[in-house]
């Protein structure tokens, strides 16, 4: 199973973690902290304890340093503890109620720089209305997906991670994943039909 993984960095970083260098544990949280940074940022919106759910992925990582198996890409099984986090926090504080709003204004104090959260390729009718306008109606319409439709479509627009690879951070199917995925564009066009239609008569 390790040759299969033998292209991915992040792998033969864990694996010479796994056997004791505590330097490649520092690679790991280097090249992985600004990603997932970003992902619970566009999965919760810009929520203050960002900083502090990455560090959980590194201690989630930590405690699992024994029983390591490379069954996947570490940005994979990473992005899959990371999703975990996410839904936990979201249950214990509620829905996340549009917190994406403010994404583009708030300021991270010099951490990982985040990417607008619009899909560009949803292929919207949306020229000739105010972009910021449309920004925080789509970035609404994403923070109130159901959390699997949600993180299917983050990873597969925003990452673009491979389908087969979202199905691994989700533990569902390909075929499943696909159908999630166009799910979630179709709800966001629902959504936000009445609103375009709004600014355009």
């Amino acid at each position: 199973m390790e040759d299969k993984f033998n292209d991915d960095a992040g792998v033969q970083w864990m694996l010479a973690y796994q056997r004791g260098d505590e330097a490649a544990f520092d690679r790991i949280v280097e090249a992985y902290s600004g990603p997932l940074f970003a992902l619970f940022t566009r999965f919760l919106g810009p929520v203050p304890e960002r900083e502090d759910l990455v560090q959980d992925v590194f201690v989630r990582v930590i405690r699992a340093r024994e029983r390591y198996q490379p069954t996947a890409r570490v940005s994979t099984w990473l992005y899959r503890i990371a999703f975990n986090i996410a839904v936990n926090r979201t249950q214990r504080a509620g829905p996340v109620a549009a917190s994406l709003d403010d994404a583009a204004g708030e300021h991270d104090d010099g951490a990982a720089p985040r990417r607008e959260v619009v899909d560009t390729r949803l292929e919207l009718p949306s020229e000739g209305l105010e972009r910021s306008d449309v920004v925080r109606a789509v970035r609404s319409a994403i923070a109130d997906l159901p959390e699997n439709q949600r993180m299917a479509l983050i990873l597969a627009k925003y990452d673009e991670m491979p389908y087969a690879e979202i199905a691994q951070v989700l533990r569902s199917s390909e075929k499943a994943i696909k159908s999630m995925v166009h799910r979630a564009r179709e709800n966001l066009r629902e959504r936000l039909a009445p609103f375009l239609q709004q600014e355009l008569t």
